[in-house]
C-alpha cells in the first residue's frame, strides 16, 4: 500500500517550474482529480508556480471536467504545449485556458498530438529531438506559424526547418517532463496499471517513460486497487516498476458525461439496431455522399463533424463492416462514437496505444480519412484549427495534421457556406436564403492541410458540401457534381471567394440522396478504386 496517497499529497509533488506531462483526450481518460488537487493547493498556497503542461491531446472540456483549467490560473501555469484544447459552443464562457491564450498572458502552442507524442518518446530514450516532414507548408512549418498560438510562443520558437541527409524536415527538440498524470482504470498495490474500463490507452506507457526514464515521477490516477500479482500480466499495459504514486478516484467518469458504458471498453457488444440513424436533413445528405467515396475492405480514419455519421450510413444501408474505421484515440473497428462519447468507439475490434495509431497515420497506412472543413482556399488548403473571432469553437489541430500529411485520400466535408437557410423538397436542394459568412475563401486564416503540398505529392482529395462536390486538380479547385435544384452560377460560383473551375463533365448530384429512404449505397471494390486512381 506504499504507493497509494491522496490527490492532495501528490499535489505536493509538483514543484515550482516543473514541467508536468498529462495523459487525457477531452474528458476520456482525464486524471481530473489530481489537476483539481494541483488547483487547489496553488491557490490555498500560491505552489507550485510556473508549470509547463504537455497535453497530447485536450485535457478536459466545456462540458463538466475541467482538466487543464484546474490550473490555468496567473502564477500557476507559465507555458502549455497541447496538440488540442478544450472547446465548445460560441455562447458559452471561454474556458480559462483559453483567455490565457487569447490574453497573451502565457506562451501557448498548438503542435499536433502524434508529433507531441513522438517528442515524449525521444525525450524517454535521450535523443535529441523528432525530425519530420508532418506539418510542412502549414501553421506548424516556422515559415508560417511554427505551432504558435499567441505573440508570447511566436517569440519563442519550438520547432525550426533544417536540412539533413538532403531533404527539408522540421525539428522539434524533446521536451523532458519531470512528473507524468496518467490515468487507468485498475492498479495493484505495485501500481502496475490495466484499463479495462477505458475507452483507450492513449499515450500512458510513453508519458510515463518520459518521465521515469528522465528522473522524473509518474502519478497514476485509478478508479479502484488490487491486490499485489492479482492483474493478469497481458491486462497490465503500464508496469508498476515505471509508477511511482497512484491516487483512487472511485468516482472517475469513463468519458463526458458517461459513468460507465461497456460497449465503450469492450465488455460488451451493443446490437447494430442500438445505433440511431442520423435524421433526415442537410447534413445526412452530405454523409451519404461522402459514403459514395470509400471503397469495400478500406481502413478509414474518420473525425469530428458531419462525416462522423458515416458509419451509421453504413449501417442503414446494410453495409456494416465493409469498412473498417480507426480514430486517433487507439480504437481500430467498431463504431466510433458521438457527442460527449466522440473519441470512444463501440464494439471495437482493438484498442491500440494512441502514439503507434499516429505512426500508422503519419507514415499513410491507411486508406482514406474522412474529416470536416471550417475554411478552403484557392490552394485547396483547409482550416480546421482557428476562427480569431471565436476561438474555444476549436480545439485545435488535434491529430488533423499528422493524419492529413501523408493520407492518399481525403474527403472533406462541411456546409458550402455558414448561416445559410437550406431545405430539401422533392429530392433537390432549396437554399431559402443565403449564408453571409463564406467559406471559400481567397486565403484560409490558418493552414491546416495545405492544397500545394496535396497536389505535389499526388494525394486525392474532394470537399462535399450541399450544393456540390469539388475536386483539388494542380490548376485549382474545380466543381464535379452540383445538387439537384442548386444553380452553377449563383449558388456555387457566385458564393465562392476565389474562382472555381468548372469540370467539362460536370456531373448532377444522385438525385435519391435528397430523399429520406435509404439510398441503395454500394460500395466498389478496392482493386477498382486503386485502379481508377492510377
Amino acid at each position: 500500500m506504499g504507493k497509494v496517497i491522496l490527490a492532495e499529497a501528490a499535489a505536493t509533488l509538483i514543484g515550482d517550474g516543473a514541467i508536468i506531462t498529462v495523459s487525457s483526450s477531452s474528458g476520456l481518460g482525464c486524471p481530473d482529480a489530481v489537476l483539481a488537487a494541483i488547483g487547489e493547493r496553488f491557490r490555498r498556497t500560491g505552489h507550485p508556480r510556473s508549470i509547463t503542461s504537455l497535453n497530447p491531446i485536450a485535457a478536459g472540456d466545456m462540458y463538466g471536467i475541467k482538466g487543464i483549467d484546474h490550473i490555468a490560473e496567473e502564477g500557476c501555469l507559465a507555458r502549455i504545449l497541447a496538440g488540442s484544447y478544450p472547446s465548445g459552443p460560441s455562447s458559452a464562457e471561454p474556458p480559462l485556458i483559453w483567455q490565457m491564450i487569447t490574453g497573451n498572458r502565457i506562451p501557448a502552442y498548438n503542435i499536433p498530438s502524434g508529433i507531441l507524442f513522438d517528442m515524449h518518446r525521444e525525450a524517454s530514450a535521450k535523443r535529441p529531438g523528432v525530425l519530420t516532414k508532418v506539418g510542412l507548408d502549414t501553421f506548424v512549418d516556422p515559415d508560417r506559424d511554427g505551432c504558435a498560438m499567441n505573440a508570447r510562443a511566436a517569440a519563442q520558437p519550438v520547432v525550426s526547418k533544417i536540412e539533413f541527409a538532403g531533404d527539408t524536415w522540421l525539428y522539434f527538440p524533446a521536451i523532458v517532463p519531470q512528473v507524468a498524470i496518467i490515468r487507468a482504470t485498475t492498479a495493484d498495490e505495485r501500481g502496475n496499471l490495466s484499463f479495462e474500463h477505458e475507452g483507450a490507452y492513449l499515450g500512458a506507457m510513453e508519458q510515463a517513460l518520459a518521465a521515469h526514464n528522465n528522473g522524473g515521477t509518474v502519478i497514476a490516477q485509478v478508479k479502484r486497487l488490487a491486490l499485489e500479482g492479482s492483474l493478469k500480466p497481458h491486462d497490465v499495459r503500464v508496469p508498476g516498476i515505471l509508477v511511482d504514486h497512484i491516487v483512487v478516484a472511485p468516482d472517475q467518469l469513463q468519458t463526458t458525461h458517461t459513468i460507465y458504458d461497456p460497449a465503450i471498453s469492450g465488455e460488451i457488444f451493443r446490437p447494430l439496431a442500438s445505433f440511431a440513424a442520423p435524421d433526415f436533413g442537410i447534413q445526412k445528405v452530405i454523409a451519404r455522399r461522402v459514403a459514395m467515396e470509400l471503397a469495400d475492405g478500406w481502413t478509414v480514419n474518420i473525425g469530428f463533424g458531419i462525416s462522423a455519421n458515416v458509419p451509421r450510413i453504413l449501417i442503414e444501408e446494410g453495409l456494416h463492416g465493409s469498412i473498417t474505421w480507426v480514430i486517433e484515440q487507439g480504437a481500430v473497428g467498431g463504431i466510433p462514437l458521438l457527442d460527449f462519447a466522440f473519441g470512444c468507439s463501440a464494439n471495437a475490434e482493438a484498442i491500440v496505444a494512441s502514439p503507434h495509431q499516429f505512426i500508422y497515420f503519419q507514415a499513410g497506412g491507411f486508406d482514406a480519412s474522412l474529416l470536416s472543413f471550417l475554411q478552403i482556399d484557392q490552394s485547396g488548403s483547409v482550416n480546421v484549427s482557428k476562427l480569431s473571432a471565436k476561438p474555444h469553437v476549436t480545439a485545435g489541430a488535434g491529430g488533423f495534421v499528422d493524419i492529413t500529411a501523408r493520407a492518399r485520400k481525403i474527403v472533406f466535408s462541411g456546409l458550402f457556406n455558414a448561416g445559410a437557410k437550406l431545405s430539401i423538397r422533392g429530392s433537390t436542394l432549396a437554399i431559402e436564403k443565403e449564408g453571409k459568412v463564406q467559406k471559400l475563401v481567397p486565403e484560409v486564416e490558418h493552414v491546416s492541410f495545405s492544397g500545394r503540398r496535396a497536389v505535389a505529392q499526388g494525394q486525392d482529395i474532394t470537399y462535399i458540401t450541399e450544393r456540390c462536390v469539388m475536386k483539388l486538380t494542380a490548376q485549382g479547385v474545380m466543381v464535379t457534381e452540383i445538387a439537384p435544384g442548386a444553380q452553377l452560377e449563383r449558388d456555387i460560383l457566385a458564393q465562392a471567394g476565389f474562382p472555381l473551375r468548372v469540370a467539362p463533365d460536370l456531373k448532377l448530384m444522385q438525385a435519391n440522396l435528397f430523399d429520406p429512404e435509404p439510398y441503395g449505397l454500394t460500395l466498389r471494390p478496392a482493386r477498382i478504386m486503386r485502379e481508377a486512381a492510377e
